[in-house]
Order: structure tokens, then C-alpha cells, then sequence
């Protein structure tokens, strides 16, 4: 997306050192260096110190009230500001082109590549706006030249480390994330999607089934056949699993063992036909030498069952094992809670 910003913490700790920096900077050079410091030059120049300082010290200490765009319009303001004190001091030298380096590497560490784009652009018609007034033809076509290209080879290295690091990173997320057998889901993954899939059924009001499923005689499956066997035996169950839960925010997870769950946003009758609909895919795609492993599954729905994630987890546990107490193989619905007693209206009888 072009006007979306990767890593906004680390951009808003770069614009605020970039404007804190410039405060001084700008101080020294406006009013401390020069031989004439007009009243009206030093005001402007004190309030845009002043501005720069409270600036830098909102993007470092509260960057959620800044606007989006300013993250977006930054390398453009940053540029803005040094070719206009360039253009104050006449300097078109090499000390003065480098303080672009900011832009620079602000946008291709945090920006598309669109605006990557436009941002070289805007230096490159920046300096050629200070070279060709401050040297001779030749010296700025050669120096400006020569800028825009080292800039824009900046850029590409820079951002092609930035996608290798970004790969690197989706891949060490999705290895801390994921069951390395059967590729769902692990424990602490789930433990945030519920977290999460809680929140959202208290704030909209909706229905949340939890399916805890385990392999019926798991242990049987790897004593007679082989651990080869019993893992082959959890991957076809977590295949039967995705292949239900297709919703865009089902989660299928491997809690650890033999046990799975399946948290979905449906409602009672929906969650009894997904179980259903797991034993059957499961039918269809076992091939295992002892034949298609049953499974015990219970479930427990938010709000009816539980108001909480520990109270769904624990609700959908103990209608699993209320499904293996009653023969295995089967699927257990959990009960809803039993009301509390109000004391005030306890009976007197009771009370004496």
C-alpha cells in the first residue's frame, strides 16, 4: 500500500531525533554563525527551533497523537528544511548534500516504494535547485548528477535489506507460531487468538465455539504401529481440522499431544456440524494401517457456556472428557453453568 508505514514506532524515534537534531542545528546556523542577525530573522528563526523541539518530543513521547500523514509527508518536510538552509548559506558542498541521507534512509526503511520514489525525486530537484544557482554549469550538472545516483543506489540497498529482513522475521513469526508437525497452530498462538476472538464476541454480541478434539487410544496408535504412524495419524487430523475451519478467522491449534482445538465464530447447531463434518473429512483421507482414528470432541460456546477465555477452555475440557467418559468417539456438548444463589432469598426453612 502506498501510504501505509512499516515500523511506525521506529519511524516516529527517527523523526523525533531527526527533529530534535535539527533544532540546534538550525539555531547555530541561522543566528550563532552569521555576521548579521537581523531581529526579524532571529524570531522566525527561535520559533522555528521552538517548533522543532516540541515536535520531536511529541513523535518520541506520545506518537499516537500524531496525524498518519505526518509520518508520510516527513522525508519531504526533512527535505524542505535543508536545501532552505542551503539556500540561505550558498552551500552547495559535499557536508551540506549528506544531511539528505536522512530522507534518504528515512523512506526506504519505512516507506513504499512509490514514495521512495517520489522523495529521490524531490531531493534531486532540491539540490539542483541550490547547485545550479550556487556553481557553474558544468560543476552542478556533474554534482548533481552524481547525488541523485548515489542516493538512489542508498535507496536500493537499503530496501533490499529491508525485504530480506522482513522475510527473515515472517519466517522466526510463523516458526514461534506454528506446531512444527502438523503445521497448525501452537498453544501460544491460540492463547492470543482467543484472547482475541473473546474480545470481539463481548464487543459485538456474538457466538464463540470452542472444539477441543483428542485422538481416541493415541497411545495404542504408536505402541501397535510405530510413532511414524501416530504422527501421520495428527497431521490427517489437522487436515480434517483446516480443512473445516475455513473461515477467515477460524483457528485451528495443536495444544500439544494429541489434542487440538478449533475455535470458530459460530453458534451451537453450526459448531455440532462442524464436529460432524471433521469426523467425515477425516474418513475421506485416512489411508492409516489401523484405519481412521476416532475422536473425542467437546464443546462450549461463549456467552452460553463461559464469559471468559479460561472459562470457555476449561468448559470445552471438561465436555471432553465427558465425551470419553461416555464411550469415546463421541461428541460432547458442555452444560451451561448452574445460576448462583442469591442469599437474600434463601428460604427461611433453609436458613434455620
Amino acid at each position: 500500500m502506498p501510504f501505509t508505514i512499516r515500523d511506525k514506532p521506529g519511524a516516529a524515534r527517527s523523526v523525533a531525533y531527526l527533529m530534535l537534531a535539527a533544532a540546534p542545528a538550525n539555531f547555530v546556523t541561522c543566528v550563532v554563525l552569521p555576521d548579521s542577525r537581523p531581529l526579524g530573522w532571529v524570531v522566525t528563526t527561535v520559533v522555528v527551533c521552538m517548533f522543532l523541539v516540541v515536535g520531536g518530543l511529541m513523535c518520541l513521547r506520545r506518537p499516537e497523537k500524531v496525524p498518519h500523514g505526518w509520518w508520510l509527508i516527513a522525508p519531504f518536510f526533512a527535505t524542505t528544511l535543508i536545501t532552505t538552509l542551503n539556500q540561505l548559506s550558498n552551500d552547495a558542498s559535499t557536508g551540506a548534500q549528506l544531511f539528505y541521507l536522512w530522507p534518504v534512509l528515512y523512506s526506504a526503511n519505512f516507506l513504499s516504494r512509490r514514495l521512495m520514489g517520489v522523495t529521490l525525486a524531490t531531493i534531486s530537484a532540491a539540490h539542483a535547485s541550490v547547485a545550479f544557482r550556487v556553481l557553474d554549469t558544468a560543476h552542478a550538472l556533474s554534482d548533481w548528477f552524481s547525488l541523485t545516483v548515489a542516493f538512489g543506489l542508498t535507496m536500493v540497498v537499503v530496501f533490499s535489506l529491508r525485504r530480506r529482513n522482513d522475510t527473515l522475521r515472517e519466517v522466526l513469526e510463523t516458526q514461534a507460531l506454528a506446531d512444527p508437525l502438523t503445521g497448525v497452530a501452537n498453544r501460544r498462538c491460540f492463547d492470543g487468538e482467543i484472547t482475541r476472538a473473546v474480545a470481539w464476541a463481548h464487543r459485538t454480541e456474538g457466538s464463540l465455539a470452542l472444539l477441543t478434539v483428542d485422538i481416541d487410544y493415541f497411545k495404542k496408535i504408536n505402541d501397535t504401529w510405530g510413532h511414524a504412524v501416530g504422527d501421520q495419524a495428527l497431521q490427517q487430523v489437522a487436515a480434517a481440522l483446516r480443512a473445516v475451519a475455513r473461515g477467515p478467522d477460524d483457528v485451528v491449534a495443536r495444544l500439544g499431544g494429541d489434542e487440538f482445538v478449533m475455535l470458530l465464530r459460530t453458534d451451537r447447531m453450526e459448531a455440532r456440524r462442524a464436529a460432524d463434518d471433521v469426523r467425515t473429512a477425516l474418513d475421506e483421507s485416512s489411508g492409516l494401517p489401523g484405519g481412521t482414528p476416532g475422536l473425542s470432541i467437546g464443546i462450549a460456546l461463549l456467552p452460553d457456556h463461559a464469559g471468559t477465555a479460561e472459562e470457555l477452555i476449561t468448559a470445552s475440557d471438561t465436555a471432553l472428557y465427558e465425551a470419553k467418559a461416555g464411550g469415546r468417539g463421541r461428541t460432547a456438548v458442555a452444560h451451561p453453568p448452574a445460576p448462583r444463589q442469591n442469599v437474600d432469598r434463601v428460604p427461611s426453612s433453609v436458613e434455620a
